[in-house]
Formats: structure tokens, sequence, C-alpha cells
């Protein structure tokens, strides 16, 4: 009886299913991504991601340890080498797999397993969206933003410029308007000191008679 056995064996033996993820991890490590059925894919995973989180701390036991798993010279080369500088920063999560489809033949679900840090194009859509902000999700008393701060100074700006205009036509009305009572009147603004002047001449000709 298998109580308690939670892991897959996969149909094989103890020593064939772990030279058969042995040979999967190298090839992962030198190839960066291998197609492989998703029971496969799940298995590895569970069995290389431990050897890389090893792989950051570079002292001869990390190495003699992955070593007893991989069995290879040139997969722990470029394992302590260029891999462990790229996962450097990332806490663990260094596979995706990804579905593919059905195998043709016994239906078996394919799957790719890669790393995540040698995939460009994920990499490249995942900085292309955190350069958008989402504007929709703003609250109510946080900052206004500087396209509203710019939309109010021109609303600012236009009113300034109806209030400067209203100020010029009133002085332009005004004295149009004095102009036009004097007409109505009778009396245009340069008849005004043609009278004085006659109303002058006929006092002095009164006093000298």
């Amino acid at each position: 009886m298998r109580h308690n056995k939670k892991f897959n064996h996969l149909g094989r033996t103890a020593s064939h299913r772990s030279a058969m993820l042995s040979n999967m991890a190298t090839s992962l490590i030198l190839h960066k991504r291998i197609a492989t059925t998703l029971a496969k894919a799940k298995a590895l995973r569970v069995y290389i991601e431990p050897l890389l989180t090893k792989a950051k701390d570079d002292t001869t036991h990390s190495r003699r340890m992955v070593f007893s798993n991989l069995k290879s010279k040139e997969a722990i080369k470029i394992l302590f080498g260029e891999i462990s500088q790229k996962i450097a920063d990332r806490p663990g999560g260094y596979t995706r797999i990804l579905h593919t489809g059905f195998r043709l033949g016994d239906n078996a679900e394919m799957c790719i397993i890669e790393l995540v840090d040698y995939n460009e194009n994920m990499l490249k859509e995942k900085t292309a969206k955190k350069t958008h902000t989402r504007r929709a999700g703003r609250r109510a008393g946080s900052e206004p933003t500087a396209e509203k701060a710019t939309a109010t100074s021109k609303t600012v700006k236009t009113e300034e410029k109806v209030i400067q205009t209203t100020e010029k036509e009133i002085e332009e009305i005004i004295p149009q308007e004095e102009a036009e009572e004097s007409i109505v009147e009778g009396v245009t603004p340069q008849a005004q000191p043609e009278e004085s002047e006659d109303s002058e001449i006929t006092e002095t000709n009164e006093r000298a008679d």
C-alpha cells in the first residue's frame, strides 16, 4: 500500500525516476527550456528549484551537493556562473510551465518548462505594463494629476482674458455714450468752447456801453 506517498512516481522505479529527473534538470540548465509532458514538468519543478536556490550560495559545499544530483560538470559551471547571477534577486519561482496542448497517439498533456529569467518576450511585456498608470482608480482625497492642474490653469487664463476684454469694451463704450448724450441735447463737445467765447464778447460789449 502507498499510504501518504503524495508525489508522482511517473510509473518508474526509484532509480529510473531519479536518473530521469537528473537528466531533465541538466537539459533545462543547458538549454533554458525543454518540452515534456505536464506530469514530468511538475515533478521536475519540485526537483530543480531547491538546486537553483543552493546555487545562489557559491561555496564548495553547495557545489558538491548540487553535483551529487546533476552529475554534470558543464551544468554546474553554467548554474553557478550565469544562472545564479540572473536569479540572485528572485525569492523562488524560478521556472514556468506553459501548456501546449495534447500529444497525438496517447493524448498526453504536453507543456514547455522554462527558466523565468530567460524568456525575454514576457519580461518586455511586464516592463511595458509597469509604465502605465491606472487613472480610473484614483481616490477622491488624493492629489490631482498634472493634466488636471494644467487644465485648471488654462481655465483661469481664459477667465482672465474674458475679464480683460470686458473692461476694454466698457472703456470704449463710456465715451461713446457721453457723445451720444451731448448730441441728443443739441450741444456737441466741440461747440461748447465756441459758445463760451461768444458769451465773453457780449459781456465785454455791454460793459463798454
